[in-house]
């Protein structure tokens, strides 16, 4: 188990990053591993919406186990996005990590933006992240500030910075800013804090390329992959409503390509 989470954390290498594929159910998951991906991350959005919940509530924490422990049967790192834990408490947010990483996941994601559009203290996900790393030392936490998701106007880079360094600090393996897209900005990350970085693709606005020639470190699709497949899902249908020719099926999974993904 812990030579799992040695690979994990190796996959995180600045300027050749882990590319992240961010799934919502067993399916999906499994498709990515079919396609050769060695990790594969949830997406909180994915697996509340599939759910019926909203995402960043706290409510879909039932659920976000119950995938954990259906991905375990997959040949492949798994990392887990926590949104910012399901509790307050630190105490509740270890034991969930601990049951997680008995599920075979080597990984965790927690925000530290709150339902109500703000920010927690730094202080308070400092307790969080430490008492994660203490109950289950091998997980890596993906420590995620939300200053530039929040706010996308107006970030505050040196707050960003000056978190992701007490996050650091307090165990952290990983740091995340979702949002981040100016060059001077990720760099400043990098070089501001000595931790792997990860970035939120931003389609048709970043390449892997240009973010590896960054410093970046691990880039996650976040919840693209799963509204990419809701909208072609909704067009596939619209197409044969209307009586319009999708074209676009030679691309397209069979029955038994489904099957064979999900024996």
């Amino acid at each position: 188990m812990t030579a799992d989470f040695d690979q994990f954390r190796a996959l995180h290498r600045p300027g050749a990053p882990l590319l992240l594929p961010n799934a919502w159910d067993f399916a999906s998951a499994a498709a990515f591993v079919d396609a050769g991906f060695p990790a594969v991350g949830t997406t909180s959005l994915g697996v509340a919406a599939a759910a019926g919940l909203p995402d960043a509530a706290g409510l879909a924490r039932a659920e976000t186990y119950a995938l954990a422990r259906r991905l375990g049967r997959l040949d492949c790192l798994v990392t887990i996005d926590i949104e910012a834990g399901f509790s307050a408490q630190p105490a509740d947010v270890a034991r969930l990590a601990y049951d997680l990483a008995a599920t075979g996941a080597v990984g965790v994601n927690i925000e530290d933006g709150r339902p109500d559009g703000t920010l927690a203290p730094a202080g308070t996900q400092v307790e969080l992240i430490r008492a994660i790393k203490q109950r289950v030392p091998h997980l890596f936490v993906n420590a995620r500030t939300d200053t530039h998701w929040l706010n996308p106007s107006a970030p505050d880079l040196a707050d960003t910075i000056q978190r992701l360094l007490e996050y650091r600090d307090a165990g952290a393996d990983g740091v995340f800013v979702p949002g981040i897209a100016d060059p001077a900005d990720i760099r400043a990350v990098v070089n501001g804090v000595d931790a792997p970085l990860n970035v939120l693709f931003l389609p048709g606005r970043q390449t892997v390329t240009s973010l590896a020639d960054l410093g970046v470190a691990r880039i996650s699709t976040g919840s693209w992959p799963f509204r990419v497949a809701l909208s072609r899902a909704v067009a596939a249908v619209v197409a044969v409503a209307t009586g319009r020719t999708d074209d676009r099926t030679e691309d397209v999974l069979t029955y038994r390509d489904v099957l064979t993904l999900t024996s």
